[in-house]
């Protein structure tokens, strides 16, 4: 253990604090992150910039558009025995074009990307969306 005298080798006993000064942490202005709203507004504000407030936006629940999607890799085992799958009565809105199709399906959804349509007219399938057309 370090001996008491040598705290004040070089200096007075207090070290700059006075008597009963230093004993806490009210020499620092508080421990940890105290006081970044009030006396450390600086130093909030130029090394941690991103700590606090709202970032980013968030839409209305309204206006949001929300896919229930599946991808082609996936079609092959919902597929019937005349090769036909309605993913809108299965629930789904959205055809990924994710993975690889060998069976020629006819697929019935409300969209799908322009890959996963390539990928299911190229193993010899069609995609069929709103109103009976192929979504391009």
């Amino acid at each position: 253990m370090v001996s008491r005298t040598k705290h004040f080798r070089g200096r007075n006993r207090t070290h700059g604090r006075g008597r009963k000064a230093g004993r806490g942490a009210g020499k620092r202005g508080g421990r940890g992150l105290a006081g970044m709203n009030k006396h450390r507004v600086m130093t909030r504000l130029i090394d941690h910039p991103d700590r606090w407030g709202r970032h980013g936006f968030n839409r209305m629940p309204s206006l949001r558009t929300v896919h229930e999607v599946i991808n082609v890799s996936e079609l092959e085992e919902l597929a019937d025995d005349s090769g036909r799958v309605d993913l809108r009565g299965l629930g789904y809105t959205r055809l990924l074009g994710s993975g690889r199709i060998s069976a020629a399906l006819e697929v019935v959804v409300d969209s799908a990307s322009p890959g996963a349509i390539a990928k299911v007219e190229k193993s010899g399938g069609s995609v069929i969306g709103i109103g009976g057309s192929e979504e391009e």
